[in-house]
This record gives C-alpha cells, structure tokens and sequence, in this order.
C-alpha cells in the first residue's frame, strides 16, 4: 500500500477546533451555517475531523463569522 493511502486510512494528522470555538463564542453551528451560508452537514463534517479538503474562501468565512484566525481552528495531531 502507497505511503500516502496509510496515511489517509489513519487518525487525521489535523483537527479540527470548531466545536471548541464556536463554544468560546457562544454560538451553535447551525447559527454559523447560517451566517456564512454553508451546510449544517458540510459544517459537522468539518467539526468533526472527517473533513478532506476546505475551501479557502469556506475558511475566510468561517474565520470572519468567528472572528478568528485560521490557526485557531485547525491544530495538528503528534
């Protein structure tokens, strides 16, 4: 098996913080989808690490509705 196919099938190497902030912000996806008009289920995916690719323009939107940076919600997993 390829190196890179191991890595996929494994534990993300990313995670994603968005349920951590969207708590120190007070606010709940489904009002985030709203803001930023993208799917409650696109969201979730992405709250919870089985997402494989953002968008930058999906990022700048959740990062301005957060009001926060792109390295407050993505850390890597050691």
């Amino acid at each position: 098996m390829p190196k890179r196919d191991k890595v996929l099938r494994e534990e993300p190497g990313i995670h994603c913080r968005l349920d951590e902030v969207l708590e120190e912000r007070g606010m709940t996806l489904t009002e985030l989808s709203k803001q930023v008009d993208i799917t409650y289920a696109n969201l979730s995916v992405l709250k919870n690490d089985r997402g494989k690719a953002v968008r930058f323009s999906t990022l700048q939107a959740i990062c301005e509705a957060l009001d926060c940076e792109v390295g407050d919600l993505f850390v890597r997993r050691r």
